[in-house]
């Protein structure tokens, strides 16, 4: 072989990709990747697990998500903690609220220049995803920072675009519903005092993902969506109907919004490279009881029980996932973090210490984590909950919480529950940290 022929043999070998050459690597997930999954995050502000109908909720309308479920994998067992800050710090990081330190909601909404540290402290999985090569983006309330002080807040935990409420501005507390003050990548969004906010975020999500596509680049967009937190308004569906506003008519406007998004995925032809996951990010904010078949939910947002921590939990990809399928899992929400690590191909960095336990395999159709217990935690008190004893630290008291959403404080545990109890004991003494 000639000397040409030997320079061209050596040009065709290293102008081969380097992805080509490493298939297997778990950074090299990005454009050029067509099998590197989407995740598309539905994200619920206050909501309990009983507010669907799949759930076996009898007093609101989702029948979006109730599909959903039927398409995909519904989780009975999903749980976090009582109020946002807690509950997002645990799934952003993959960390227990003891491990993490936030306790309680940060007080973005009084203009605090108090900031979560994204930059040294904590580490994300969206950071992992977008130096994988995905396009990342975030939407709605942002608890963890008031970008008034903190410009790039969002970008520091791993997004390179956002469209977020901008909570505090200018001295003072800001809308969130009509009139939004809404921060699209560190402008605030004008000409929208006529517009529902959560309808300007289903527009920029669904945006996100047509970008995305013709970018040729998976996604990760976490749609943090502001319904249906009070106050309780009047949604469009109400000012053309000139019905009143109710918590109950929020929830069904969100579940339309869900509905809208997830058809946009189909409509892109993406469906079966998408995971989309609906979740809510803690218990409902109200004190009325509400009503399942398995009987009443009494307690919500706040309280460290099962009505403030038990939230819905439904993924979605046609041809990974079995339809209609139910998992009755114990799954923490700082489990997410490995979780989605897993389903794209993204191997931990060895300084990366979790809490969190994956679940990847159970959506496939494989056998349940090794979770046994899962905790949550407010006002720098921690539960833990093995799916059948509660217990919380600070405190003697025990839970029988085997008849859900029925739940009884015992004064003595009966012989049946005394070795769980001494474990769920044992482990808040041995593997939960003090508060940070």
């Amino acid at each position: 072989m000639n000397s040409t022929i030997w320079t061209l043999v050596l040009v065709l070998l290293f102008s081969v990709p380097l992805h080509a050459q490493t298939e297997s690597s778990p950074r090299t997930v990005g454009k050029g990747r067509p099998n590197a999954p989407n995740i598309l995050l539905l994200f619920a502000d206050d909501l309990g697990y009983e507010t669907l109908g799949c759930y076996g909720g009898r007093d609101f309308e989702t029948p979006h998500l109730d599909r959903l479920a039927a398409d995909g994998i519904r989780f009975t067992r999903a749980y976090t903690s009582p109020v946002c800050t807690p509950s997002r710090m645990s799934l952003y990081t993959g960390t227990y609220a003891s491990t993490h330190g936030y306790f309680n909601v940060l007080p973005v909404h009084v203009g605090t220049k108090q900031a979560v540290d994204f930059r040294r402290r904590f580490s994300t999985f969206p950071q992992l995803l977008r130096d994988a090569g995905y396009a990342t983006s975030v939407t709605g309330k942002w608890q963890l920072a008031a970008l008034e002080f903190h410009p790039d807040h969002c970008r520091d935990a791993g997004f390179d675009s956002w469209c977020v409420w901008q909570i505090w501005r200018r001295g003072a507390k800001t809308t969130r519903y009509w009139n939004p003050c809404l921060n699209h990548d560190g402008r605030i969004r004008a000409r929208l005092a006529d517009r529902f906010g959560p309808d300007v975020l289903a527009d920029y999500v669904i945006d996100q993902m047509k970008s995305a596509v013709d970018a040729g680049r998976p996604f990760y967009i976490h749609h943090n969506m502001m319904l249906p937190h009070v106050p309780i308004i009047d949604t469009p569906a109400e000012r053309a109907s000139g019905q009143p506003a109710s918590l109950g008519r929020m929830i069904h406007y969100m579940d339309s919004l869900c509905g809208r998004i997830i058809a946009a995925v189909d409509e892109l032809g993406i469906a079966d490279q998408t995971y989309i996951i609906f979740m809510g990010d803690n218990g409902t904010d109200t004190r009325a009881a509400r009503r399942t078949i398995a009987g009443p939910v009494s307690g919500g947002k706040r309280d460290l029980n099962d009505a403030g921590t038990h939230i819905p939990l439904i993924v979605r990809r046609p041809g990974t996932i079995t339809a209609g399928t139910v998992a009755d899992d114990l799954v923490d929400m700082a489990d997410w973090f490995p979780t989605i690590c897993d389903l794209t191909g993204i191997t931990l960095p060895p300084d990366v210490e979790l809490d969190g336990v994956s679940f990847a395999s159970r959506l496939h159709g494989k056998p349940q984590s090794s979770r046994e217990w899962i905790t949550g935690g407010i006002r720098n008190q921690i539960s833990l909950f093995d799916g059948q004893w509660r217990i919380r630290t600070g405190s003697n008291q025990v839970i029988d919480a085997r008849h859900l959403p029925h739940e009884t404080v015992l004064e003595i545990v009966p012989a049946e529950g005394d070795q769980a109890v001494r474990r769920l004991r044992a482990t808040a003494g041995s593997q939960l940290k003090a508060e940070k």
